[in-house]
């Protein structure tokens, strides 16, 4: 910047991007100063090296107002725990672990495993690293190793990041739920149907061999027998 340039020639830019051609670094110092501006070398390594007019204040604020923003907008993967107590851990247990690992990586985050030794697992380390290869084979489709898991004390760790490319399964339960809520709506709706037909098919149908009378001869020999 400004003195700093040690290049004898530099191409020249201008503040608002015009190229004002190849010159000695000390008359584009000139044409900065007159202009009260900074002399900025853009690109140190072309030939000759390029170097352009600006407000360096200024543009370092504008610098450092865009990575800030870009941060922002940039939602970095999150390391998530997950911990095991027993590197002899029963199969049903492991498998319960694994549903939960793969559903940590479908969400995109990177997952830190953690398996804690007690007692006289302590002398028996080749336990917990025949666990943590077996999780690695069995999330081989979803999951990638960084790194060897690592003893640090009591607990042996090792770091899984979730496979480029992976994308997470579409949700099923939830149409399932509704499937079974229009299931049990219809059958609801069917029942009363059913209750008010039954009593009208027992009323209108005889039973078989017999004849029901007219009503008005059910009322004379009512009277009859009076």
């Amino acid at each position: 910047m400004n003195e700093r340039i040690r290049a004898r020639e530099v191409r020249l830019i201008d503040e608002n991007g015009a190229q004002l051609g190849v010159m000695p670094a000390r008359d584009a110092l000139q044409v900065a100063r007159e202009r009260n501006l900074d002399l900025i070398e853009v690109a140190p390594k072309a030939q000759p090296p390029v170097c352009r007019i600006m407000d360096y204040g200024k543009h370092k604020y504008q610098q450092a107002k865009r990575d800030r923003q870009a941060r922002k907008k940039h939602k970095g993967a999150e390391v998530r725990v997950l911990v095991l107590r027993n590197p002899q851990i029963a199969q049903h247990d492991l498998e319960i672990k694994l549903r939960k690992l793969r559903e940590l990586l479908l969400e995109g985050n990177k997952v830190r495993i953690n398996l804690r030794l007690r007692g006289r697992q302590m002398s028996r380390p080749e336990l917990g690293t025949t666990l943590m290869k077996r999780i690695t084979l069995e999330l081989a489709d979803a999951a990638q190793m960084e790194g060897v898991p690592r003893r640090e004390g009591r607990v042996m760790s090792m770091l899984v990041a979730p496979k480029p490319g992976m994308r997470p399964a579409p949700p099923k339960k939830a149409e399932a739920t509704v499937d079974a809520k229009e299931q049990v709506s219809e059958k609801q709706a069917e029942e009363p149907r059913a209750v008010e037909e039954q009593p009208q098919r027992v009323e209108d149908q005889p039973r078989p061999g017999e004849e029901r009378p007219p009503q008005a001869e059910d009322a004379e020999d009512s009277g009859e027998a009076g």
